[in-house]
């Protein structure tokens, strides 16, 4: 079954630029089955003056001859045709040099995916300025989780959605009790398993497990042995876990290093190993002076909630555990962040704290405070207030109490 993505609609308004286009992002995201849906519709298109090739560098023969023969690379795939679709393209050993020389060399339009950004940064890059866009392809935010769930919640949830990213964006806070309700469950039921399109597809609780249970298996098999020199994977794993266990909270390198016993140059190397791959992502402390943001502590978020609750073994509805609080609001991040939001926290030394501040258009800065219940929701400390009188502060909750009611609150599933 195909549940269409919205990153659809930008490959192929990138399909008729010169540049390369490559679609970055997690393994089993789905970029795989959204470029082989594009490149079906492209060859039966009458758009094509010659032909199209779909290749995966998980083909042993076709990764070789990149890697060592270049030109008859070219012959074999590039000449003749108008596309080439590479999969897989981060096991590619000198990826940026050689798609350098196809791109000055032929006018095939090239599209490349890989499940790490590794590849796609220093090295690589050098190679490819002025010559490549770079699109990123996250699993499902909740939109794309209604879109399978409730075609009739996910028409309400277009209608109602928060469109940070546009200039002006409104709040409706109007909905019926049991359209909150259902809403509530929905995100829920988001926040427990993730994103992931086949663990969404899964039919039970015990398939989706399994699922995730190999999502994870396999990044460690694929790109933690393929990518990465580690001689003991068993510390970045422990790692793993220790961070799943802080999510929304901040990272103390040397209590962490010292956890897992490993140098902090080692440290910062698996950590970034991590944001790199789609594992979790380091925010940042938003501040005035932008030079004391580099010496706070940053604050730890998984990028798939459901790949985290299955690194911590837990998947219990919010109401039966105790990290309900982070877990929503790592959830809430979640789905901020795969709509290209940039986000930071604020915390003073007096541990007066906003969640997640959030930088938009025209320079406009907006805070979020999450709550699992309104009934929770406060002013903005007023530490922050005095500081930052120009930042608007609302408060995001899942469950709503009959008359209860917050001036500035918005309901977690619009977002």
């Amino acid at each position: 079954m195909y549940i269409k993505r919205k990153i659809e609609a930008e490959i192929k308004e990138y399909l008729h630029t010169e540049e390369i286009l490559a679609l970055i992002g997690p393994r089993q995201s789905g970029k795989t089955t959204v470029l082989k849906k594009v490149f079906n519709e492209l060859t039966k298109s009458n758009k094509l003056k010659n032909g199209a090739n779909f290749i995966s560098f998980e083909d042993r023969e076709a990764l070789s001859l990149f890697n060592s023969d270049i030109r008859n690379f070219a012959e074999t795939y590039i000449q003749g045709n108008d596309y080439l679709f590479i999969d897989e393209f981060q096991y590619a050993r000198e990826g940026g040099k050689n798609l350098k020389y196809l791109f000055d060399s032929f006018d095939t339009k090239i599209v490349i995916s890989g499940s790490s950004a590794i590849d796609l940064t220093i090295e690589a890059l050098k190679f490819l300025v002025g010559r490549v866009f770079i699109l990123e392809m996250h699993p499902f935010d909740f939109e794309e989780f209604l879109l399978f769930k409730d075609k009739n919640y996910h028409r309400l949830y277009l209608k109602n959605k928060i469109d940070f990213l546009s200039t002006k964006f409104s709040i409706n806070n109007s909905f019926a009790p049991e359209q909150v309700n259902i809403f509530r469950n929905y995100f829920e039921e988001y926040a427990i398993w993730g994103g992931y399109p086949r663990v969404i597809l899964a039919k039970n609780r015990s398939e989706k497990e399994v699922v995730l249970k190999n999502i994870y298996n396999t990044y460690f098999l694929r790109e933690v042995k393929t990518l990465m020199d580690i001689a003991n994977d068993y510390q970045l794993e422990k790692m793993i876990k220790i961070l799943g266990l802080q999510i929304s909270n901040l990272v103390e390198y040397e209590n962490l290093g010292n956890e897992i016993d490993i140098s902090f140059e080692t440290l910062k190397k698996y950590i970034n190993f991590l944001e790199k791959t789609y594992i979790c992502k380091l925010i940042r402390p938003f501040y005035k002076n932008k030079r004391k943001e580099v010496v706070k502590m940053p604050k730890i978020f998984f990028s798939d909630t459901g790949l985290r609750n299955m690194v911590v073994n837990d998947f219990r509805l919010l109401d039966e555990r105790v990290d309900a609080g982070e877990l929503l609001e790592n959830a809430v991040w979640m789905q901020l962040n795969r709509q290209g939001i940039d986000m930071q926290y604020w915390r003073d030394k007096n541990k007066n704290e906003i969640d997640l501040i959030l930088s938009l258009k025209e320079q406009r800065t907006l805070a979020i405070e999450v709550k699992k219940n309104i009934k929770r929701c406060k002013e903005a400390p007023v530490a922050f207030s005095k500081s930052h009188p120009d930042v608007e502060t609302f408060c995001a909750y899942l469950d709503s109490n009959k008359g209860v009611k917050f001036k500035k609150s918005i309901l977690i599933p619009t977002l």
